[in-house]
């Protein structure tokens, strides 16, 4: 049961190693493009690849959908980036409900746990397998890997390191669950203060603060790179325009700009005032632009006045 690229990447593999898989649960169909043509989900694509059966319901309670999914009879059920489940289905296979999350839990519990993640600031995160119950992402822990963090890492390069490392660690589980080998252990209790959520991200996660420290706002970037993406709203003159940033490089300095003001040569180099010192931007996109580099945005502002992030 999955949708995104995430979750088709561990049915990838667990078909791979062999794992015979009954079929797919999956969302229906979105429309996508100028033409709104409806499209199917990662994991509905490589399902339709096996020719594996594919479920695609509204609603996860729906009469019909239950009943064929209980005929499938299947022993255990595998949850990756999907939705919240009704105890009904949760409770039909015999040997277990797992999900995999990536978190070590019960840090980061929510629906981006990658980018936050990266956005705090951490070193190191990890994957979770766990046993689903009625809550979200609170069920007992079955299997638990560290994943580190390197200070070049995105949200795109950390999810496809987190998928690769993902497969094995479900098959794993699967294996425990049906051995019975598996002791699910309750997840430590964390005070609420203590405890650091990975909410859905929304336009405002996006939006950049330039009173922040450059360290935190480069943070922000990587953690939105390459999607949804940090922005910014550039002033040019009497001009607004959202400017998404993708890459991003902090340095500490004292000055005495006011936060969001624009540093040039108009050549290569492009920072922004910021509280602390500067943020270096090193890959933008303009609305209906391409991505560029700092210095080839730069050739489209020559002799320009003066430019302020807001």
């Amino acid at each position: 049961m999955g949708t995104p690229v995430f979750a088709a990447g561990i049915l990838q593999e667990l078909l791979r190693m062999g794992y015979p898989v009954k079929g797919v649960v999956t969302a229906p169909d979105k429309p996508a493009g100028r033409g709104l043509v409806p499209q199917p989900s990662a994991v509905k694509t490589l399902a339709l690849e096996h020719n594996l059966p594919v479920l695609q319901p509204v609603s996860l309670k729906d009469s019909l959908f239950l009943e064929n999914l209980s005929q499938w009879n299947a022993s255990i059920f595998v949850v990756v980036a999907f939705r919240m489940l009704p105890r009904q289905v949760w409770q039909m296979p015999s040997h277990g409900c797992l999900n995999l999350h990536a978190s070590m839990l019960p840090l980061y519990r929510g629906a981006a746990p990658i980018n936050h993640a990266i956005i705090n600031g951490e070193t190191e995160t990890g994957l979770t397998t766990f046993l689903i119950d009625e809550q979200i992402d609170t069920g007992a822990i079955l299997l638990q890997q560290p994943i580190p963090i390197a200070r070049t890492d995105n949200a795109g390069s950390l999810h496809d390191t987190m998928m690769t490392a993902g497969a094995p660690l479900v098959a794993r589980t699967i294996d425990g669950l049906w051995q019975g080998t598996l002791k699910p252990v309750p997840q430590p209790y964390v005070a609420p203060e203590e405890l650091k959520p990975a909410p859905r991200l929304s336009r405002d996660t996006c939006r950049i603060d330039w009173t922040c420290e450059p360290g935190v706002i480069v943070n922000l970037v990587r953690g939105l790179s390459p999607y949804p993406c940090a922005f910014s709203t550039l002033k040019k003159g009497e001009t607004l325009m959202d400017i998404k940033i993708y890459e991003a490089q902090a340095e500490m300095a004292q000055h005495g700009y006011t936060p969001g003001k624009v540093i040039s040569d108009w050549k290569k180099m492009l920072k922004i005032a910021c509280g602390g010192g500067y943020v270096h931007l090193l890959e933008v996109q303009a609305p209906g632009k391409k991505r560029l580099s700092a210095g080839t945005f730069l050739a489209g502002f020559r002799n320009t006045g003066e430019l302020n992030f807001q």
